[in-house]
């Protein structure tokens, strides 16, 4: 099988030693990136993912196959998208975050560094009944440094948890989360702006 397949947009920077569109079967289609992409060198992008626009890894990323990704996503160094995920448009995902299969991500997201996002509520058990159900993080979602999201969960839209916590439940809209088991209280006035990066202004304000 061949490596280094896609296509890319105007003005992409694939860094020496990126790998982008790894074939891992062989009627997988080419990676397709949009324009003003950065692959630093260790990325590694599978074939069959999709991003848009702005794209930016850090160094030994890894997106597996069957992931959709939007415009203005920065994927952090050693972060890991396991494959079949979708992630929209203006989010920012840190250095050293895990991402399983089944995730739905959406837009104007952000995940401090070392999040683990799980997707197997019993791990090695139950292979002949149970299948793996990811976490679904709603638009405008923040989570802080290493925070655990389990198996399921939907985080609803603007909700913000917490450093270190653990989500085992359902979250509502405008929810702040904090602590092991994350206890759920309204979101505080002072957090309740949409999340916004100085880089995302111009774009966004269009």
């Amino acid at each position: 099988m061949s490596t280094a397949t896609y296509t890319c947009g105007d003005d992409c920077i694939i860094d020496p030693g990126a790998i982008v569109g790894l074939a891992y079967r062989n009627d997988a289609a080419p990676a397709r990136l949009g324009a003003h992409c950065v692959v630093r060198a260790g990325a590694i992008i599978y074939a069959d993912v999709v991003a848009g626009s702005y794209l930016q890894t850090g160094h030994h990323v890894m997106v597996r196959e069957h992931t959709v990704i939007g415009d203005h996503v920065v994927l952090g160094t050693n972060t890991v998208v396991d494959g079949r995920v979708t992630i929209g448009s203006f989010v920012k995902i840190e250095s050293n975050c895990y991402i399983p299969t089944d995730v739905v991500i959406g837009s104007r997201v952000f995940l401090g560094p070392g999040v683990v996002l799980t997707n197997d509520r019993y791990p090695l058990k139950q292979r002949s009944t149970y299948r793996p159900e990811g976490p679904v993080l709603e638009d405008g979602v923040t989570l802080g440094g290493g925070v655990v999201v389990v198996p399921g969960v939907t985080i609803g839209r603007d909700s913000f948890v917490a450093a270190g916590a653990v989500v085992t439940k359902d979250v509502p809209p405008g929810s702040l989360v904090t602590g092991v088991p994350g206890k759920i209280r309204p979101l505080p006035p002072h957090l309740r702006e949409t999340n916004m990066a100085l880089s995302w202004m111009k774009y966004l304000a269009k």
